[in-house]
């Protein structure tokens, strides 16, 4: 591949099926990334969601090393807000002694839910604001280094687990950059800011015991399939469920109904959020991905394949990855 590529595991749980199903389609769909040389799977922390499975990030993590072999996984990212720097440091340490050098720690700042979720977690409002701290507390528990007197991770003290600073703002890519970290930017559904983000990042960047160089990567979605008809067909199912769940206050809708709520304005919205997606056949998946990575200026690409049904998610991978690699070096 002429740029690295990796996946973002949303975990849906479509409609009609079951947290197991959508827990066994992660697995397979780790499974199928190894296979076609894609170099991580992340996997990211929501709640309240019930379209989504990965709320218990380091327990899907532990399942799926289970059942791969040597692929990298990681959060994409743990809220870290949501947690004290303590427990994720011993829980990502055991993930590291179970498959030693396989795990990543993305960290994010967002509360991943909705005010009420909030009060669930018993997060504190302002707990955002201590997030540069936190992650510095966290990075010295997994170094060995703590900034705790008295207290370390165990297990994770000395594992050196690699943190990951995610965002979609300014404030993630100055953080980053002030922290000699790897910085991914969530362009697969928040993308304004992208090109100023990671242009701050790069120039702000110090380095670090954990990295030398800037280190970007980039979300971006796809969908690839045997037609680009095909691959129009999935799409447009993606931005029915995206408009569904951002407008459609909790009520069945028809594919038509869905079609007149996109025409109405929602549509704008949705392929604003959704505007970083490469949708057609591998070739042209290929193409759109070589460019947005030019204009990402990235390192890597994260990739969230947005088929709805696990079958069309398989065939995405492994048509996006063969396609990527038949690019001349």
């Amino acid at each position: 591949m002429r740029i690295p590529l990796s996946i973002l595991d949303l975990a849906p749980v479509a409609e009609g099926d079951t947290v197991a199903d959508s827990i066994a389609a992660s697995v397979a769909l780790a499974q199928r990334a190894e296979e076609h040389g894609y170099r991580r799977v992340w996997y990211a922390e929501h709640h309240n969601m019930k379209a989504i499975a990965s709320s218990a990030t380091s327990v899907l993590i532990a399942h799926v090393g289970a059942q791969t072999r040597e692929i990298r996984l990681g959060s994409g990212g743990v809220m870290l807000p949501n947690h004290a720097p303590l427990t994720i440091a011993e829980q990502f340490g055991t993930l590291d002694a179970m498959y030693p050098g396989r795990i990543d720690l993305g960290l994010g700042r967002a509360p991943g839910s909705d005010q009420n979720t909030m009060y669930a977690l018993r997060r504190d409002a302002r707990s955002a604001e201590r997030f540069p701290d936190d992650v510095l507390e966290l990075q010295g528990y997994l170094t060995g280094a703590s900034r705790v007197p008295g207290v370390d991770a165990f297990p994770g003290s000395g594992s050196n687990v690699p943190l990951y600073v995610l965002g979609s703002s300014m404030f993630g890519a100055t953080l980053a950059a002030a922290l000699g970290l790897p910085y991914a930017f969530a362009s697969h559904f928040a993308p304004q800011a992208l090109e100023a983000a990671v242009a701050t990042y790069r120039r702000e960047f110090r380095p670090s015991a954990q990295l030398e160089a800037p280190y970007v990567i980039a979300g971006v979605n796809a969908i690839a399939a045997d037609t680009a008809e095909a691959a129009a067909e999935q799409f447009q199912a993606v931005r029915r469920a995206r408009a569904l769940f951002l407008f459609g206050r909790g009520r069945p809708f028809s594919d038509a109904e869905a079609d007149q709520l996109l025409a109405s304005g929602a549509g704008r919205q949705v392929d604003e959020m959704m505007s970083c997606s490469g949708v057609g056949t591998p070739a042209q998946v290929r193409d759109y991905l070589e460019g947005f990575a030019q204009r990402a200026d990235a390192d890597e690409l994260i990739v969230a394949h947005q088929s709805p049904t696990i079958k069309d998610r398989l065939r995405s991978v492994a048509l996006t990855a063969e396609a990527m690699q038949a690019v001349p070096a």
